[in-house]
């Protein structure tokens, strides 16, 4: 479903290269985890495969399921299929979260050249993942994410992707801010989400989220390339020694 390949980027700005010959194939129906430390380039990544301008691509190629990702604009992106859940959700005063989520929905199907939701239609679906996420209607009502606490913006991130079904799901350091009962909660709607046409990127620090989301394979990045990949087993291993060992060994 994904493939990266020889992936060199820097940041528009300064020129500052972030991705130095980054390697990664992802499958339909994986759930792969990016771990590494802090400046590694594990948002870059994220970032970059979502379409944000702030990067340049000097070398390398992403294809997803048999396209050029980097010739698509960020709606075709997202239309296809592929989803960003930030580690830090916008907040969109003036914007009713209800609003918005309709808006995304239909936009996305019309795209596709689908029929759009009715509002009843829409409310029934709304309903039913809120239900499964835990989220109060009553906060569906508020404007994007203004106000809410860190784990109920996380929530409300993947009641989008529950209700937009994206085939690529990136989750950006999802786990950061949330105490152990959302952290729960958020991973139970990731599982769900879980199918054999679907692939998950789950970027980390910790181990502590694939304790509840399981990988089927870990990577390590540092200094903008994978150093080594593995199955769950290597998280563990990461948790228990840190990165030195592993960075040291890839030198």
């Amino acid at each position: 479903m994904l493939e990266i390949k020889n992936l060199h980027a820097r940041i528009v700005e300064d020129g500052t290269e972030i991705l130095r010959g980054l390697n990664l194939s992802v499958k339909a129906g994986e759930v792969a985890a990016i771990m590494g430390p802090n400046g590694s380039g594990k948002s870059t990544l994220s970032y970059i495969l979502a379409g944000k301008d702030d990067y340049e691509i000097t070398e390398g190629s992403i294809t997803y399921n048999g396209q050029n990702l980097l010739e698509m604009e960020i709606h075709e992106r997202a239309a296809a299929g592929l989803f960003l859940a930030f580690q830090y959700p916008l907040e969109i005063p003036g914007v009713p979260t209800m609003n918005f989520l309709r808006t995304a929905m239909n936009s996305q199907r019309k795209f596709r050249g689908e029929k759009e939701l009715t509002t009843p239609e829409f409310i029934k679906l709304v309903k039913a993942e809120a239900a499964k996420l835990k989220i109060d209607m009553n906060m569906l009502k508020r404007p994007l994410n203004v106000g809410f606490p860190g784990g109920e913006k996380k929530r409300a991130e993947i009641l989008q992707m529950a209700l937009l079904e994206p085939k690529l799901c990136i989750l950006d350091e999802t786990d950061s801010g949330l105490d152990i009962d959302a952290l729960k909660v958020v991973s139970e709607g990731v599982n769900a989400l879980r199918s054999p046409d679907r692939a998950v990127v789950v970027i980390t620090h910790y181990q502590r989220l694939l304790d509840h989301i399981i990988p089927d394979s870990v990577h390590v990045l540092s200094k903008g390339q994978i150093i080594k990949s593995g199955d769950k087993s290597l998280a563990l291993e990461l948790e228990k020694k840190g990165y030195a060992d592993i960075i040291e060994a890839a030198a």
